[in-house]
């Protein structure tokens, strides 16, 4: 029997169990937890295992989610597609439609080959050099697995020119460089990652506190400059290369960026449009336009004949997937909350030990990146990840009588990263596609970077963040 024929048959036993599972977690609660209270939570366990053990398409998954909410009454109809009113829905929509446009000039390219060029001649220099492209890309292309999906043929390409065996750690630092290197090229920059999106939705709804683009970049950035080279040195550190010099990628480099020939209008519209919506952005706090008004201004300008760089039509095909799978996601978290589902919750975990470590500022960061980090080995969709822990946190938060944003905050950054398992993050989902790396060529890099990653959190929020007073 084939691989692939008796995971088909384990899915199609799975499915029915984790039917079992919903509705045992639906029966098993106390009846004094209120009806809508049940369904949502038990709506939301139903999710969590359809989507971490991928038994269905992630956004039939979303759809039944949805359909589940409405069936079972958990909560009206308008909370249950209120997911699709939030601004941070087309916020997504339009980065979509951005990346599209900008992929449609050869910019990314041309960035991509003129750093490799200068850096290019060692094998620990292609590393950095693939790590910072993907960390430059986060402000234009405003996605974690489409910037991974770009570079991933360029390091395709580079373990051919560099003669990467199979098994050898060349080709393991070249995939994992473009793996890592998206999982956190989103930290600074609040529209590189769908993660940060419904993190700064879900603070503003439910806490009524607005996190601006600039505020996000200013909170993150010693954390995202920090993590650049420690990813760096963690990945060389781990699979050393055999081979370290090769001269002549430069100027194989300088070759293809010939062959781009010089910089086209189109390029330089779209670097200028780009470079505006960045500036537009950045000054939120000045202006009091959301961001989903900024990218909406980009695909605008972007799409507009005369002056734009691509078609109309052609942006509008998106994966209309992510849409479903974000909108009822970000239902969900409206039902939970609306259900009554997170006040039990919070009652539920809310041990005086707890409650004791929420009062003490530093141990409250700790904690709340120690149990995300755990948290998002088991549910791996980040989304999910991010809809699901905030309102526990925050809840436990209220409970202990503190400021609920900042361990709010840290727990949506802390969703972005994940080092150790495939499915934790698109970009180690896209570059486990090629067939090239196992999950086990994961295991270690991925623990070292995880405590490394938690360790600079901890120490951002001791003194970058006490300094800002954002705790």
């Amino acid at each position: 029997m084939s691989n692939k024929k008796h995971e088909k048959q384990v899915q199609l036993w799975m499915i029915p169990i984790t039917a079992v599972i919903f509705a045992a977690v639906l029966l098993a609660l106390p009846h004094s937890v209120p009806w809508t209270a049940r369904v949502a939570l038990a709506v939301t366990v139903n999710a969590i295992l359809l989507w971490a053990l991928e038994l269905i398409p992630y956004g039939l998954t979303a759809v039944l989610t949805g359909f589940l909410l409405l069936v079972l009454q958990a909560a009206p109809t308008s909370v249950v597609f209120s997911g699709f009113a939030s601004p941070a829905l087309f916020l997504v929509v339009a980065g979509m439609m951005i990346a599209t446009a900008v992929n449609e000039t050869p910019l990314a390219k041309r960035i991509t080959y003129h750093i490799l060029s200068i850096i290019g001649g060692s094998a620990t220099g292609i590393v950095l050099a693939l790590i910072m492209i993907l960390q430059i890309q986060a402000f234009f292309i405003p996605a974690t697995a489409v910037r991974a999906t770009l570079l991933l043929p360029v390091a395709l390409s580079l373990v051919q020119l560099m003669n990467a065996a199979p098994g050898s750690n060349l080709r393991r630092l070249l995939l994992l460089a473009v793996a890592f290197g998206g999982n956190i090229s989103g930290t600074a920059v609040m529209t590189a990652a769908i993660g940060n999106i419904i993190t700064v939705e879900l603070i503003n709804t439910t806490l009524g506190y607005k996190i601006s683009y600039l505020q996000w970049f200013v909170y993150t950035l010693p954390l995202w400059l920090a993590l650049t080279p420690i990813i760096w040195f963690i990945l060389i550190k781990t699979y050393p290369p055999e081979t370290r010099h090769f001269p002549h990628l430069g100027a194989e480099m300088r070759k293809k960026l010939a062959e781009l020939g010089p910089m086209q209008s189109a390029e330089k519209r779209c670097m200028t449009m780009m470079g505006l919506t960045v500036l537009v952005w950045m000054l939120e706090p000045f202006h009091g336009l959301h961001p989903t008004a900024t990218a909406v201004m980009a695909v605008v300008l972007l799409t507009m004949p005369g002056i734009g760089v691509v078609s109309f039509d052609k942006v509008v095909q998106i994966n209309f997937s992510t849409i479903l799978i974000l909108g009822f996601t970000l239902s969900l978290g409206n039902a939970l909350n609306q259900s009554g589902a997170i006040t039990f919750l919070g009652t539920l975990v809310s041990a005086s030990w707890i409650l004791q470590v929420l009062q003490q500022p530093l141990l409250a960061i700790t904690f709340v990146v120690v149990v995300t980090q755990v948290y998002h080995l088991g549910v791996t969709n980040v989304g999910t990840t991010v809809v699901t822990i905030l309102p526990i946190i925050t809840g436990l938060a209220v409970a202990a009588g503190v400021n609920p944003v900042p361990l709010a905050f840290t727990a949506g950054l802390t969703s972005l990263f994940g080092y150790i398992l495939i499915v934790e993050t698109l970009p180690n989902v896209v570059v486990h596609s090629t067939g090239l790396i196992s999950q086990q060529e994961f295991l270690l890099p991925g623990l070292w970077a995880t405590i490394a990653t938690t360790v600079l959190t901890i120490l951002v929020a001791a003194t970058w963040w006490r300094w800002l007073g954002f705790i």
